[in-house]
């Protein structure tokens, strides 16, 4: 594996490491807490018919994605869950007689009773596009560990888990479509206990591809638009993954992400609830009691990873959590000339919406330039009623992310003078107008 190829499966490793985990632990950590007893998380593929009778959740997920060939395309990767393992306290009475308990004191460790988890990851060997289908067996074995503590033992048992990974591909004009479908062939169970003791948990594949490259089916280039709008997901979306620019790995993730996305550098370790702010959890773990600590520690060692790595969190750290000015624009920061207050707007000198402009296929857009809309698969629903209809730009801004927008009225709108008059405008990308004759050039 090449240095860089070694680097876009790091990225893609540490994004769906933060996918398998989500929901696993919820602050406060603690297995008493009601959230951390009644658990749940995404991408669990159920034993069959557990969804039916209410007992578990739906056996399957399943996930297109399109590839452009480069030659002969190879196809590899791995299918990634974890596996309940339930670890069971008991106490030593002597004799070589132990008794289950609710909790064990060990000295300076106290354990709980509590299922934690164990990660699992079926690899899937590399294959060329043109053999397939093909199917990968998912199997793992039934599992009983015993650890001796001081003053009793650990039991961890687990149960088996086997599914099956399905790859098929078919062509799509010059393009390939890949399926790739994941099912739980377990035994049907007749609870819920052995319901998530037989799931897969977090389910998520990467998939990397040789010899071409994947097609991004959040803004798939217009040729290939009609493509993706064909494609079926079950349970989960596929994202490029790595970083930007590379085309070669996707994931299929059951949270919905954007293409390549990744972990934020400043994020010191995993909370496993990334749906909160790194900053505000870690506060709130800082504030715990001792006794809440040590129950969260008895909970889970990733709990007890959390709580050590917070306490121990350097003034420099936390300060790194509290937010980083990412790309700025001197331009969009303006200065507030002396005397003027920063509300009124003549303080505002940086930008000025209504003489700004934007290069549009060569094209300076600016205010009184006229457009054909063409919304592209990012607009919402109501910007795509609009798809071919005439506007004139009323003004052209930039975020402070350095991304442009241009606002504009419909020609045909009855009420186009009132809008314009009370800076009521649609707004769309530079991307998603194209110029017509007669838009004004540089001033």
């Amino acid at each position: 594996m090449s240095t860089d190829t070694a680097q876009v499966w790091r990225q893609a490793r540490a994004v769906a490491d933060a996918v398998l985990y989500e929901g696993y632990l919820l602050y406060p950590y603690r297995a008493g807490s009601r959230k951390n007893q009644s658990r749940w998380q995404f991408g669990v593929l159920g034993p069959p018919r557990a969804a039916d009778t209410g007992i578990g959740e739906d056996s399957s997920l399943s996930a297109q994605v399109l590839l452009r060939p480069h030659g002969l395309p190879w196809i590899s990767g791995a299918v990634r869950f974890l596996q309940l393992q339930h670890r069971g306290p008991e106490r030593d009475l002597g004799d070589g007689r132990f008794a289950p308990v609710e909790e064990l004191d060990a000295g300076a460790q106290t354990w709980l009773r509590w299922d934690e988890a164990v990660e699992r990851e079926i690899p899937i060997d590399r294959v060329p596009a043109p053999s397939l289908p093909r199917t990968v067996e998912i199997s793992v074995p039934a599992g009983h560990e015993v650890e001796v503590v001081h003053g009793g033992r650990l039991v961890r048992t687990r149960q088996q888990l086997r599914g099956l990974l399905s790859i098929s591909a078919e062509p799509d004009g010059d393009l390939l479509r890949l399926t790739f479908d994941v099912r739980n062939t377990a035994t049907p169970v007749a609870d819920k206990d052995q319901a998530i003791a037989t799931s897969l948990i977090g389910t998520h594949l990467l998939i990397e591809v040789s010899g071409g490259e994947f097609i991004s089916l959040l803004d798939p280039p217009d040729a290939a638009a009609d493509a993706v709008a064909r494609l079926r997901q079950h349970r989960c979306f596929p994202v490029l993954a790595g970083p930007p620019g590379s085309g070669h790995l996707m994931l299929a993730s059951p949270i919905i992400l954007y293409d390549h996305p990744q972990i934020a550098e400043q994020s010191a370790g995993a909370l496993y609830d990334s749906t909160e702010i790194d900053e505000i959890l870690t506060l709130r773990v800082m504030t715990m009691t001792d006794e809440e600590k040590a129950q969260a520690r008895a909970t889970d060692p990733l709990a007890a990873q959390i709580i050590d790595r917070c306490d121990s969190m350097s003034p420099e750290a936390m300060l790194n959590l509290h937010g980083v000015l990412r790309d700025p624009h001197a331009d969009l920061v303006p200065e507030v000339p002396a005397g003027v207050n920063w509300w009124d707007p003549s303080a505002d000198t940086a930008v000025r919406p209504e003489t700004d402009a934007v290069l549009v296929n060569g094209v300076p857009v600016a205010r009184g330039s006229r457009v054909r809309l063409r919304p592209s698969r990012r607009a919402d629903a109501q910007d795509l009623f609009y798809a071919n209809r005439i506007a004139h730009v009323t003004s052209v801004h930039e975020d402070v992310d350095g991304a442009q927008h241009i606002g504009v009225v419909l020609d045909d709108d009855p009420a186009a003078d009132m809008h314009d008059w009370y800076g009521r405008s649609l707004y769309f990308a530079p991307d998603e107008v194209e110029p017509l004759e007669g838009s004004p050039r540089w001033k």
